[in-house]
Protein backbone atom coordinates (compact mmCIF):
# COMPACT_ATOMS: atom_id res chain seq x y z
CA UNK A 1 0.00 0.00 0.00
CA UNK A 2 1.28 3.50 -0.67
CA UNK A 3 2.79 5.77 2.19
CA UNK A 4 0.19 7.48 3.62
CA UNK A 5 0.79 11.26 3.95
CA UNK A 6 0.60 13.00 7.88
CA UNK A 7 -2.93 14.19 7.93
CA UNK A 8 -4.01 18.28 8.18
CA UNK A 9 -5.15 19.42 11.24
CA UNK A 10 -8.51 20.85 9.42
CA UNK A 11 -8.91 17.38 8.49
CA UNK A 12 -8.10 15.86 11.35
CA UNK A 13 -10.82 18.00 12.51
CA UNK A 14 -13.79 16.69 10.68
CA UNK A 15 -13.10 12.70 11.44
CA UNK A 16 -15.28 11.91 14.56
CA UNK A 17 -14.28 12.13 17.92
CA UNK A 18 -15.40 8.38 18.40
CA UNK A 19 -15.98 6.79 15.27
CA UNK A 20 -18.80 4.39 15.10
CA UNK A 21 -19.04 0.81 16.58
CA UNK A 22 -21.64 -1.95 16.10
CA UNK A 23 -22.77 -0.90 12.81
CA UNK A 24 -25.03 -3.27 10.93
CA UNK A 25 -25.92 -3.38 7.19
CA UNK A 26 -28.94 -5.28 5.97
CA UNK A 27 -29.40 -5.89 2.20
CA UNK A 28 -32.84 -5.78 1.01
CA UNK A 29 -32.41 -5.83 -2.51
CA UNK A 30 -30.05 -7.02 -4.67
CA UNK A 31 -30.09 -9.69 -7.77
CA UNK A 32 -28.48 -12.23 -5.64
CA UNK A 33 -30.34 -14.17 -3.00
CA UNK A 34 -28.46 -14.94 0.22
CA UNK A 35 -30.94 -15.70 2.71
CA UNK A 36 -34.07 -18.21 2.14
CA UNK A 37 -37.30 -16.62 1.20
CA UNK A 38 -36.42 -13.42 -0.11
CA UNK A 39 -36.44 -12.48 -3.78
CA UNK A 40 -33.69 -11.59 -5.87
CA UNK A 41 -33.87 -8.60 -8.48
CA UNK A 42 -31.98 -6.10 -10.41
CA UNK A 43 -31.41 -3.35 -7.97
CA UNK A 44 -29.86 -2.57 -4.80
CA UNK A 45 -30.59 -1.25 -0.88
CA UNK A 46 -29.78 -1.74 2.21
CA UNK A 47 -30.35 -0.75 5.45
CA UNK A 48 -27.43 1.07 8.07
CA UNK A 49 -27.92 0.66 11.76
CA UNK A 50 -25.03 1.72 14.42
CA UNK A 51 -24.82 5.38 13.59
CA UNK A 52 -27.64 6.56 15.90
CA UNK A 53 -30.15 6.66 13.08
CA UNK A 54 -31.53 4.41 10.61
CA UNK A 55 -30.41 5.23 7.64
CA UNK A 56 -31.68 3.44 3.79
CA UNK A 57 -29.27 3.88 1.55
CA UNK A 58 -30.99 3.10 -2.02
CA UNK A 59 -34.27 1.65 -2.49
CA UNK A 60 -34.03 -1.24 -5.33
CA UNK A 61 -36.69 -1.56 -8.22
CA UNK A 62 -39.74 -2.99 -7.28
CA UNK A 63 -41.71 -1.93 -4.16
CA UNK A 64 -43.56 -4.81 -3.45
CA UNK A 65 -40.02 -7.10 -3.52
CA UNK A 66 -38.62 -4.00 -1.15
CA UNK A 67 -41.72 -4.45 1.20
CA UNK A 68 -41.77 -8.16 1.03
CA UNK A 69 -37.80 -8.64 1.99
CA UNK A 70 -37.90 -6.40 4.26
CA UNK A 71 -41.14 -8.00 5.82
CA UNK A 72 -39.13 -11.37 5.71
CA UNK A 73 -36.13 -9.99 7.18
CA UNK A 74 -37.82 -8.42 10.31
CA UNK A 75 -37.20 -5.06 9.06
CA UNK A 76 -39.30 -2.27 9.68
CA UNK A 77 -39.10 0.80 7.39
CA UNK A 78 -41.57 3.00 9.16
CA UNK A 79 -38.54 3.49 11.45
CA UNK A 80 -35.84 4.50 8.77
CA UNK A 81 -34.67 7.98 9.86
CA UNK A 82 -33.15 9.06 6.67
CA UNK A 83 -32.62 7.89 2.93
CA UNK A 84 -29.87 8.37 0.83
CA UNK A 85 -30.19 8.29 -3.44
CA UNK A 86 -27.35 7.55 -5.02
CA UNK A 87 -28.51 8.16 -8.61
CA UNK A 88 -31.86 8.54 -10.60
CA UNK A 89 -32.01 5.46 -12.47
CA UNK A 90 -35.01 3.18 -11.34
CA UNK A 91 -33.59 0.40 -10.08
CA UNK A 92 -32.23 2.65 -7.21
CA UNK A 93 -35.36 4.96 -6.70
CA UNK A 94 -38.42 2.29 -7.38
CA UNK A 95 -39.44 1.80 -3.89
CA UNK A 96 -38.52 5.23 -2.68
CA UNK A 97 -42.42 6.50 -2.67
CA UNK A 98 -43.44 3.48 -1.12
CA UNK A 99 -41.29 3.89 1.79
CA UNK A 100 -42.14 7.75 1.89
CA UNK A 101 -46.19 6.40 3.06
CA UNK A 102 -44.74 4.58 6.00
CA UNK A 103 -42.44 7.77 7.53
CA UNK A 104 -43.16 11.20 7.00
CA UNK A 105 -40.79 14.30 7.46
CA UNK A 106 -37.39 12.13 7.01
CA UNK A 107 -34.95 13.56 4.80
CA UNK A 108 -33.81 12.08 1.73
CA UNK A 109 -30.39 12.93 0.21
CA UNK A 110 -30.68 12.89 -3.49
CA UNK A 111 -27.78 14.32 -5.66
CA UNK A 112 -28.09 18.15 -6.86
CA UNK A 113 -28.99 16.96 -10.73
CA UNK A 114 -31.90 15.46 -10.09
CA UNK A 115 -35.03 17.12 -11.57
CA UNK A 116 -36.81 19.74 -10.10
CA UNK A 117 -40.05 17.40 -10.90
CA UNK A 118 -38.31 14.27 -8.73
CA UNK A 119 -37.46 16.58 -5.72
CA UNK A 120 -41.23 18.00 -5.67
CA UNK A 121 -42.18 14.30 -6.45
CA UNK A 122 -40.54 13.56 -2.89
CA UNK A 123 -41.97 16.62 -0.93
CA UNK A 124 -45.38 15.86 -2.12
CA UNK A 125 -44.86 12.02 -1.06
CA UNK A 126 -44.20 13.86 2.95
CA UNK A 127 -40.31 13.68 2.48
CA UNK A 128 -37.79 16.64 2.58
CA UNK A 129 -35.78 16.66 -0.25
CA UNK A 130 -32.15 17.12 0.24
CA UNK A 131 -30.14 18.03 -2.70
CA UNK A 132 -26.20 17.40 -2.41
CA UNK A 133 -23.28 18.60 -4.67
CA UNK A 134 -20.23 18.60 -1.97
CA UNK A 135 -19.34 16.42 -0.12
CA UNK A 136 -21.08 16.38 3.38
CA UNK A 137 -21.58 14.99 6.57
CA UNK A 138 -25.21 13.69 7.41
CA UNK A 139 -24.84 12.50 10.89
CA UNK A 140 -21.24 12.41 13.16
CA UNK A 141 -19.06 9.27 11.16
CA UNK A 142 -21.87 9.65 8.08
CA UNK A 143 -20.42 11.61 5.46
CA UNK A 144 -21.56 11.53 1.25
CA UNK A 145 -19.22 11.81 -1.32
CA UNK A 146 -21.48 14.56 -3.31
CA UNK A 147 -22.08 14.22 -6.87
CA UNK A 148 -19.87 12.69 -8.85
CA UNK A 149 -18.80 11.72 -12.97
CA UNK A 150 -19.87 13.10 -15.86
CA UNK A 151 -23.02 11.97 -17.72
CA UNK A 152 -24.46 9.77 -14.31
CA UNK A 153 -23.73 12.15 -11.80
CA UNK A 154 -23.73 9.76 -8.57
CA UNK A 155 -22.69 9.64 -4.76
CA UNK A 156 -21.43 7.58 -2.52
CA UNK A 157 -22.28 6.58 1.56
CA UNK A 158 -18.73 6.50 3.67
CA UNK A 159 -19.20 4.97 6.90
CA UNK A 160 -16.25 5.94 10.04
CA UNK A 161 -16.06 2.96 11.94
CA UNK A 162 -13.35 1.69 14.54
CA UNK A 163 -12.25 -0.81 11.70
CA UNK A 164 -11.86 1.74 9.11
CA UNK A 165 -13.91 2.76 6.36
CA UNK A 166 -16.86 1.86 4.98
CA UNK A 167 -17.85 2.85 1.28
CA UNK A 168 -21.11 1.90 -0.33
CA UNK A 169 -21.85 2.56 -3.73
CA UNK A 170 -24.93 2.36 -5.82
CA UNK A 171 -23.75 1.60 -9.18
CA UNK A 172 -20.09 3.45 -9.47
CA UNK A 173 -20.70 5.05 -12.52
CA UNK A 174 -18.25 7.74 -11.82
CA UNK A 175 -15.59 4.24 -11.28
CA UNK A 176 -15.28 2.29 -8.56
CA UNK A 177 -11.53 3.07 -8.12
CA UNK A 178 -12.63 6.87 -8.24
CA UNK A 179 -14.89 7.06 -5.60
CA UNK A 180 -12.35 4.62 -3.23
CA UNK A 181 -10.17 7.30 -3.38
CA UNK A 182 -12.19 10.21 -3.08
CA UNK A 183 -13.82 8.44 -0.11
CA UNK A 184 -10.21 8.39 1.82
CA UNK A 185 -10.35 12.25 0.22
CA UNK A 186 -13.44 13.20 2.62
CA UNK A 187 -12.20 11.12 5.33
CA UNK A 188 -8.73 12.41 5.52
CA UNK A 189 -6.79 9.13 4.44
CA UNK A 190 -6.96 6.11 7.01
CA UNK A 191 -7.56 2.54 5.16
CA UNK A 192 -10.72 1.43 3.96
CA UNK A 193 -12.23 -1.67 5.54
CA UNK A 194 -15.03 -2.44 3.74
CA UNK A 195 -16.20 -1.53 0.09
CA UNK A 196 -20.04 -2.80 -1.10
CA UNK A 197 -22.37 -2.30 -3.37
CA UNK A 198 -22.50 -2.20 -7.62
CA UNK A 199 -19.41 -1.50 -9.40
CA UNK A 200 -20.44 -2.17 -12.83
CA UNK A 201 -17.77 -3.57 -14.15
CA UNK A 202 -19.57 -6.04 -16.45
CA UNK A 203 -17.99 -5.07 -19.76
CA UNK A 204 -14.61 -4.94 -18.07
CA UNK A 205 -11.70 -6.90 -19.57
CA UNK A 206 -9.10 -8.85 -16.52
CA UNK A 207 -6.44 -5.95 -17.67
CA UNK A 208 -9.10 -3.29 -16.21
CA UNK A 209 -10.22 -5.54 -13.19
CA UNK A 210 -6.39 -6.03 -12.53
CA UNK A 211 -5.91 -2.20 -12.86
CA UNK A 212 -8.76 -1.54 -10.54
CA UNK A 213 -7.41 -4.33 -7.78
CA UNK A 214 -3.79 -2.28 -7.73
CA UNK A 215 -6.20 1.09 -6.77
CA UNK A 216 -7.85 -0.88 -4.12
CA UNK A 217 -4.60 -2.51 -2.44
CA UNK A 218 -2.83 1.08 -2.85
CA UNK A 219 -6.00 2.63 -1.30
CA UNK A 220 -5.56 -0.20 1.36
CA UNK A 221 -9.09 -2.30 0.68
CA UNK A 222 -9.40 -4.71 3.17
CA UNK A 223 -12.69 -6.19 2.50
CA UNK A 224 -14.55 -6.44 -0.54
CA UNK A 225 -18.01 -6.87 -0.87
CA UNK A 226 -19.19 -6.32 -5.20
CA UNK A 227 -23.04 -7.11 -6.02
CA UNK A 228 -25.68 -5.45 -8.18
CA UNK A 229 -24.61 -4.61 -11.28
CA UNK A 230 -20.96 -5.59 -11.05
CA UNK A 231 -21.48 -8.45 -13.41
CA UNK A 232 -20.79 -12.48 -12.54
CA UNK A 233 -16.93 -12.61 -14.38
CA UNK A 234 -15.99 -9.03 -11.78
CA UNK A 235 -17.16 -10.82 -8.59
CA UNK A 236 -15.49 -13.95 -9.51
CA UNK A 237 -12.55 -12.20 -10.48
CA UNK A 238 -12.76 -10.15 -6.98
CA UNK A 239 -13.91 -13.38 -5.22
CA UNK A 240 -10.09 -14.88 -6.34
CA UNK A 241 -8.17 -11.97 -5.42
CA UNK A 242 -9.14 -11.51 -2.29
CA UNK A 243 -10.20 -14.56 -1.11
CA UNK A 244 -11.38 -14.86 2.80
CA UNK A 245 -11.61 -11.42 2.62
CA UNK A 246 -14.48 -11.24 -0.33
CA UNK A 247 -17.55 -10.64 1.11
CA UNK A 248 -20.55 -12.72 -1.28
CA UNK A 249 -23.46 -10.10 -0.62
CA UNK A 250 -27.56 -10.53 -1.42
CA UNK A 251 -30.69 -10.15 -0.04
CA UNK A 252 -31.13 -10.72 3.24
CA UNK A 253 -26.73 -10.93 4.19
CA UNK A 254 -26.12 -9.08 7.26
CA UNK A 255 -23.18 -7.44 7.68
CA UNK A 256 -21.79 -6.54 10.92
CA UNK A 257 -18.83 -4.45 10.95
CA UNK A 258 -15.80 -5.59 12.16
CA UNK A 259 -17.08 -8.88 9.80
CA UNK A 260 -15.31 -11.05 13.11
CA UNK A 261 -18.24 -10.09 14.79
Amino acid sequence: PEKEEAVKPEVEARRPKSPLSGVKITILYDNYASAEGTVADWGFSCLVEGAGETILFDTGSQPEILLGNAEKLKVDLGKVDRIVISHGHGDHTGGLFTVLEKTRGIPVYVPQSFSYRFVRRVERAGGVAVPVSDPVEILPGVRLTGEMGDEILEQSMILETKAGLVVITGCSHPGIERIVRRAREIAGGGSIYLVLGGFHLMRHSTEQLEAILQEFEKAGVLNCAPTHCTGDAAIAFFGKAYGEHFVRAGTGRILRVPLSE
